[in-house]
């Protein structure tokens, strides 16, 4: 599932459609006036434009300081802040959504990875800020399992696809971790797990690169020659996967 196709069923979840936003399900929010319904299509609209989103959710948020969509504005806002590369902003807003809803997933998960991105194994709070991204990854597969269909137009499969694609989010940003504290079978693990539930390259590379490190160098072998098979591989990831090739064939 492409990251695209996810941000449109968060948003179908969320009840960001463009339609019938005057008669939302009971327990769903809803807007006050017409001025809101234009202020919330407005944001659904702004969807794959950081920029426009980041815009869209404060207008809202400015002229209808009581909506109902305010956590569904500040993730997107927070999203948004993370796709643009600004991790503190980011972070910033993500903070406001779990100060009103802890068990919000998307918001552990881009937490728990932003913190996992950005730590390093110099860092003096290394450990701490390892056990924070762990524990925002964790809670969001624990959420997941638990987490109903958030709304009845999306179909079942749609729905368990979505869990499957953040899941596997979750296992990369803790095979993140270990990798920082060179625990590589720990890392091996955890990317294993994300690439059973979301085979895609990028994870793969990382298994790969967790499987040299921890000197089993036929295994990374056989990942990097499987993904170089592929012409349409991403410049990016045929680089990584060409160098941990080369550094598996020397031993």
């Amino acid at each position: 599932m492409t990251r695209m196709m996810l941000t449109g069923i968060l948003a179908l979840a969320a009840g960001l459609s463009s339609h019938g936003l005057m008669a939302q399900a009971p327990k769903g929010p809803a807007p006050k006036s017409q001025g809101e319904v234009k202020a919330v299509q407005a944001l659904a609209g702004a969807q794959g434009n950081p920029d426009a989103t980041i815009k869209a959710a404060d207008e809202l948020l400015t002229k209808y300081a009581d909506t109902e969509f305010k956590e569904i504005a500040l993730t997107m806002e927070a999203s948004a802040y993370a796709q643009k590369g600004d991790s503190v902003k980011a972070q910033i807003y993500g903070e406001q959504v779990l100060a009103m809803n802890p068990k919000n997933s998307q918001i552990t998960l881009m937490m728990g990875t932003l913190i996992a991105q950005g730590t390093h194994e110099n860092d003096l709070d290394r450990d701490e800020r390892i056990a924070k991204s762990s524990k925002y990854l964790n809670d969001t597969m624990e959420n997941l399992k638990t987490t109903p269909k958030p709304n009845p137009q999306l179909t079942d499969q749609q729905w368990e696809e979505a869990k499957k694609y953040l899941t596997a989010q979750a296992h990369n940003g803790l095979g993140l971790n270990q990798m920082t504290l060179k625990k590589y079978d720990g890392a091996i693990a955890e990317f294993k797990m994300a690439t059973e539930l979301d085979p895609q390259p990028a994870y793969q590379v990382r298994l790969a690169s967790a499987d040299q490190l921890a000197g089993k160098n036929d295994d990374a072998i056989a990942i990097c020659d499987k993904l170089l098979a592929d012409p349409q591989l991403h410049p990016t990831i045929k680089a990584v996967a060409t160098q941990v090739k080369a550094a598996a064939s020397k031993k």
